[in-house]
């Protein structure tokens, strides 16, 4: 992998990713740009004890432009995107209308191919395993920033999501906190620890998942993929490497070869769950990683990485809209079994 650094007109860090070593990227952005103004915010609820941004100067960001307006394609025939070069790999920039900046933490924007009608699914194993050593030296660099305390790396994806750009993209989170998911996980960790005489909860779910069998959708030799037992969302699977790791930095070799294969699997599946002819399948992947400073009782390394993926669409042209229970009071109330969901998932495996 190449790595090159370099800054767009409003001063805003843009940094490729390569496979080759010898691509030279020294392309200038020549736009106009004014200098990016965020009013980013960080409030606590006092009843709940979470924070919430508050970014109004996110009103006016680019909003399901034409595709010959895409502000994520490469720059070409005249026409000056986000990115300057006329094809790219990979590209990581900061975002324009960030919901989290300065000391309030930082948001990046992850393009995963210059390929506007593409999506990850449809990426090499080649282009995944790329994509995954951007997300880890992302993770990287932004622990050594002091205002980020956890890095957050996920993809939307479908405009049922609420997706503004149909390009193929992700996005990086630095929060400048331990997120409220994070922190009930830890508690749960430091609980299981309390209860069981040191036993991690994360590998006991792991070996749960690996011995019951019928939630597990990929066993690979490195990675283990699975819809939980107490799954939130109709289509959900969880993502786990087997030698458990706080975060992606910390990943072996071997599972760094293994991720794109099982990865790409996963996701191919998921646009086969409702069968022939629908549209692509919106979903949410998100990846879980430590706090870096933070970790209450158990400390960070007793976390473990993983990968969340699920769709908020229940069936063939319905969604799970999240109404009084969910919204209100938190409680899921899901209508589709863990097992049934997990032996679709199974049926649509690749040939």
């Amino acid at each position: 992998m190449k790595k090159t650094s370099t800054r767009l007109a409003d001063g805003r860090e843009l940094l490729y990713y390569d496979t080759r070593d010898d691509r030279v990227r020294d392309e200038v952005d020549p736009r106009p740009l004014d200098p990016v103004s965020t009013a980013s915010e960080i409030r606590r609820d006092p009843l709940l004890g979470d924070a919430v941004a508050i970014a109004s100067h996110r009103q006016g960001r680019t909003y399901h432009p034409p595709a010959d307006e895409c502000p994520l394609c490469p720059s070409r025939d005249g026409r000056h995107s986000e990115i300057p070069a006329a094809d790219y790999d990979v590209v990581v920039f900061e975002n324009r209308f960030p919901s989290l900046a300065g000391q309030s933490g930082r948001c990046e924007v992850v393009c995963f191919t210059s390929d506007h009608d593409a999506s990850f699914a449809d990426l090499t194993e080649e282009q995944a395993a790329l994509v995954l050593e951007a997300w880890t030296d992302r993770t990287a660099e932004l622990a050594e920033l002091p205002q980020v305390e956890q890095v957050f790396c996920f993809e939307n994806r479908g405009a049922e999501i609420g997706v503004t750009l149909g390009h193929p993209h992700g996005q990086i989170y630095g929060y400048p906190f331990t997120t409220p998911r994070t922190a009930l996980m830890l508690r749960s960790l430091a609980e299981h620890r309390e209860r069981t005489g040191g036993r991690n909860l994360f590998e006991d779910v792991v070996a749960k998942e690996l011995a019951d069998g019928d939630r597990v959708v990929l066993d690979g030799e490195h990675w283990v993929a699975f819809v939980p037992y107490a799954a939130h969302w109709p289509y959900e699977v969880h993502l786990h490497p087997k030698r458990r790791v706080p975060d992606l930095r910390a990943l072996g070799d071997e599972a760094r070869t293994e991720f794109p294969r099982i990865y790409l699997e996963l996701l191919r599946r998921f646009d086969r769950i409702f069968g022939p002819g629908e549209p692509p399948t919106p979903y949410i992947a998100a990846w879980h990683q430590a706090p870096f400073r933070g970790g209450g009782a158990v400390g960070r390394a007793e976390f473990g990485l993983h990968l969340e993926l699920f769709t908020i669409r229940r069936t063939s042209g319905k969604l799970k809209f999240l109404a009084g229970s969910e919204s209100g009071m938190s409680v899921f109330i899901n209508d589709v079994p863990p097992e049934a969901a997990a032996e679709r998932l199974r049926e649509v495996a690749s040939e």
